[in-house]
């Protein structure tokens, strides 16, 4: 493979890795724990864009189920990111479009 193909490859890459970021940062992924009582949204870059908490859970006797929460909650978008982003992936050619595979 000559440098001139090597360099397109490399380009090519960036272009598909910027084409897969922008479709991302239109998707919407919500996690949720505490029964529902909290709710963590973010965007397909794992930009956490709002977060929203039942007043109840408020309450200074209820810290520990807060914290908890939002870690939960948190950690349920990013799962749900990470499968998004595999999807956008492959729906994009994934590594055979790369001639990686």
């Amino acid at each position: 493979m000559s440098m001139f193909s090597k360099l397109k490859q490399i380009k090519d890459l960036r272009q598909q890795a910027k084409s897969i970021q922008s479709s991302l940062s239109q998707e919407h992924i919500e996690g949720t724990a505490a029964w529902g009582k909290i709710k963590i949204q973010m965007n397909g870059n794992q930009e956490v864009e709002c977060v929203n908490i039942d007043q109840e859970l408020l309450r200074s006797d209820k810290k520990a189920d807060l914290e908890n929460g939002v870690k939960e909650a948190i950690n349920e978008a990013v799962k749900k990111v990470h499968k998004v982003m595999a999807a956008k992936f492959r729906e994009s050619g994934g590594l055979e479009k790369l001639g990686l595979k």
